[in-house]
């Protein structure tokens, strides 16, 4: 946990003269979705109210905005704990992005498309695979899906799919293999944009499609024998 601290004590300075609960929680979202408080942690208000420099009334309304987007959990008499998912939660995560994703690829318009956002995802992640780096290739993956979906220009939908995003990687940190898990996909990234770049919004979809459901069988496989193991 000292560590941990450390690290929130550097964002302080995010903060900035106008601390309030939604940038507190903008910055404990990241630190969850960074791993740093990996799913089952409890929260200390004190240390951690103390590392932002915070009140601890602002702390309980991040900690409350936080909860709402199923990040964190209260447990009465124990405190508040980032959440562990269940295999149920994982799936409806996945049966989430597939009807938004999906829908967003299928309701573009005509190309050529606004495609720099996915592209620079995927440099990201050839980048985190010759560096090795499996988690960041995790984080470029999920970037680019985020791009993906930033295609339909909605801020709802933007707004939506970070809090289901963040949730992922809390299934993400249990299985806790990021190499098996994430590197089958960048070539996948590879061929939804290539697809994309080409105009052919209907092969970009499928393609899509058939990620998420490869995606989900995958990741529910591992993740059941995590959270089931003693």
């Amino acid at each position: 946990m000292a560590e941990q601290l450390g690290g929130l004590a550097d964002d302080r300075a995010l903060l900035g003269r106008t601390s309030t609960a939604e940038r507190v929680s903008d910055i404990l979202r990241s630190r969850i979705a960074e791993g740093f408080f990996p799913p089952g942690t409890r929260l200390s208000e004190d240390s951690i109210g103390g590392a932002l420099g915070v009140s601890r009334n602002t702390l309980r309304e991040a900690f409350r905005l936080l909860t709402h987007e199923r990040l964190l959990v209260h447990e009465l008499n124990r405190g508040v704990f980032v959440r562990v998912l269940t295999v149920e939660d994982v799936e409806d995560i996945y049966r989430t992005r597939r009807l938004v994703e999906c829908a967003v690829v299928r309701g573009l318009g005509e190309p050529p498309y606004p495609l720099e956002g996915p592209a620079r995802a995927v440099a990201e992640g050839r980048r985190a695979v010759r560096e090795g780096d499996w988690k960041g290739l995790g984080t470029a993956n999920i970037h680019f899906h985020r791009e993906l979906v930033s295609l339909a220009g909605s801020a709802r939908t933007d707004e939506l799919m970070r809090s289901v995003f963040a949730e992922l990687r809390l299934a993400f940190h249990v299985v806790d293999d990021p190499h098996r898990l994430h590197e089958p996909y960048l070539a996948r990234n590879r061929e939804i944009l290539g697809a994309l770049e080409a105009g052919d919004k209907g092969e970009a979809e499928k393609l899509l499609a058939v990620y998420l459901d490869d995606s989900l069988e995958r990741v529910v496989e591992v993740y059941r024998r995590r959270v089931s193991a003693p």
